[in-house]
C-alpha cells in the first residue's frame, strides 16, 4: 500500500485525503492549525455554485477593474507589491482576459461543477448533508445595469429570466432593492452550505477511516528532492519521508513547491465576509443571491445571513480591513436591510489561492511522486470533492472522470 501525506487540511486538502484513503492508499494529513478548515475554508460565502463558475476573467474585466478601484466599495482594491509573483501572476491574468479563452475554460469548470455536484452526492451515505447546513436553495444573480442585465438574459442557458419584481417575488428579501434592480437570473439545483462544518463533519468520518493514518500537527516548510522525487518534507515536527506527496495547501503551496523548483501560479485573493444572526421575523434570503455589479453574494446558511464579497490584491495579508468591512456592511444594510440583526455581526477575511485563468491546477508534476490540488480560488467548496476524485484517478494510473486539459500543471 503507498503511504500518501496530503498537506493542508482545508476543505481540498481534506475532500483529496477522504478520496485517496476511498482508492487505497494509505493517508497522513498535515495542517498547521489547531482545527482543520481554519483559512480559506472557515467562513467563506458558503456557495456550491456548480453551474455558476464563470472565470474572473474576460474581455471587458480590466476596464471594468479601472472603475472598481475609483469607488469607495468597489469589489476590487489593489497594492503594488515588491515581489515579482504579483506582477507575474497580473500579466498571465490580462493575458487570459479574451472571450475564447473565458469561453474554453468556463467549458472545462461546467464539467468539473457537475462532476463535484455527484461526487458531493456520494458522500450522503458518510456525511449527513444536515451536520452542516446544506441546502438546496437556488441561486438567483441579480443585475442592476439593464445593459448587464440584457447581455445576460441573451446568453441565458438553462436559467430562468425574471425581471426586477420578479426578482422580488422569488426573493422577498431583495424587496428594497427593487427600485435599483433591472432584472435577474435564477438557476435551480444550485446549494449553500456551511464549509466550515463540513471540514469538520469530513475529518471526522477521516479519523475513522482504517486507511487513514492521523493528523500531524506542524507547518510544512519545504520539500528535500532527490533524483526527480521528493525525499523529505521537512515540517516544524522533523523530516517526514512518504511514498507520495500531495500539495493542497492553499496560497502556502506557491511557496512550498518553490522549495521543489516548481513555479505555481497562485495569487491570494483576499474575501470578506460578514455573519448576522436571523431573528424570528427577519427577511432573510431563502435563495442564495448575487449581486452581480458589487460581486456581493448573499446566503442564509443555518441561523445566520452570511454577506460575502471583495477581491483585495494586497499579498498574503489576511488582517481584517476596518474599511473593507464597513463598506460590506454598508452594502448588506442597503440590499437587504430586513435580513438579519446587523448590530451582532462577526466580520472574517480570507486568502483564496487563484490562478490566473480560474481553473485549478490538479495531478502531477515533473517530480514522480509530487502531486498538486491547489488554484481553487473562490471555488474551493464547490469543487472540493470533484478535484478530489481526479487526483484519486491519476495517482492510482487510471484515466480521470473529466479531461485534465487546462486543469494541470503547465511547463
Amino acid at each position: 500500500m503507498r503511504e500518501v501525506i496530503v498537506i493542508g487540511g482545508g476543505v481540498v486538502g481534506l475532500a483529496s485525503a477522504w478520496w485517496l484513503a476511498e482508492a487505497g492508499f494509505g493517508v497522513t494529513l498535515l495542517e498547521a492549525s489547531a482545527e482543520l478548515g481554519a483559512g480559506a475554508s472557515f467562513r467563506n460565502g458558503g456557495q456550491l455554485s456548480y453551474r455558476y463558475v464563470a472565470p474572473f476573467a474576460d474581455a471587458g474585466v480590466p476596464l471594468k477593474a479601472l472603475r472598481w478601484l475609483l469607488q469607495k466599495d468597489g469589489p476590487l482594491r489593489f497594492r503594488p507589491e515588491a515581489d515579482r509573483r504579483q506582477w507575474r501572476w497580473l500579466a498571465q491574468f490580462l493575458a487570459h482576459c479574451n472571450a475564447g479563452t473565458h469561453r474554453r475554460t468556463t467549458t472545462r469548470l461546467l464539467q468539473l461543477g457537475e462532476l463535484s455536484r455527484t461526487a458531493m452526492e456520494r458522500l450522503d451515505g458518510i456525511l449527513p448533508k444536515e451536520e452542516f447546513a446544506w441546502r438546496e436553495a437556488g441561486k438567483l444573480v441579480v443585475y442592476r445595469s439593464p445593459r448587464a442585465f440584457d447581455a445576460a438574459a441573451r446568453l441565458a442557458a438553462g436559467g430562468e429570466v425574471l425581471s426586477a419584481a420578479e426578482c422580488v417575488a422569488r426573493e422577498p428579501a431583495l424587496a428594497a432593492a427593487q427600485a435599483v434592480l433591472a432584472g435577474g437570473m435564477f438557476n435551480r439545483g444550485e446549494a449553500v452550505a456551511d464549509c466550515h462544518a463540513f471540514c469538520v463533519g469530513l475529518g471526522q468520518r477521516l479519523r475513522t477511516h482504517p486507511r487513514f493514518r492521523g493528523v500531524v500537527r506542524g507547518d510544512a516548510r519545504g520539500f528535500v528532492v532527490e533524483r526527480g522525487k521528493v525525499r523529505w518534507l521537512d515540517t516544524s515536527t522533523g523530516m517526514l519521508a512518504f511514498d507520495d506527496f500531495v500539495l493542497a495547501a492553499g496560497i502556502r503551496s506557491r511557496t512550498l513547491a518553490a522549495t521543489a523548483g516548481m513555479y505555481l501560479p497562485l495569487y491570494p485573493l483576499k474575501g470578506y465576509s460578514l455573519s448576522a444572526p436571523v431573528r424570528p421575523g427577519d427577511v432573510a434570503p431563502d435563495i442564495s443571491v448575487t449581486d452581480f455589479e458589487r460581486k456581493v453574494l448573499y446566503a442564509r446558511i443555518g441561523g445566520q445571513l452570511r454577506v460575502a464579497a471583495m477581491v483585495d490584491l494586497v499579498g498574503e495579508d489576511a488582517s481584517l480591513d476596518a474599511g473593507r468591512i464597513a463598506g460590506l456592511l454598508r452594502q448588506a444594510r442597503a440590499t437587504m436591510p430586513q435580513a438579519a440583526d446587523y448590530g451582532q455581526v462577526s466580520a472574517w477575511a480570507g486568502l483564496r489561492p487563484a490562478t490566473p485563468g480560474s481553473a485549478p491546477i490538479i495531478g502531477a508534476t515533473p517530480l514522480s511522486n509530487l502531486w498538486l490540488n491547489v488554484g481553487h480560488g473562490p471555488l474551493g467548496f464547490t469543487f472540493a470533492c470533484g478535484s478530489a476524485s481526479i487526483l484519486a484517478a491519476v495517482m492510482r494510473g487510471e484515466a480521470p472522470p473529466v479531461s485534465l486539459e487546462g486543469l494541470g500543471l503547465r511547463a
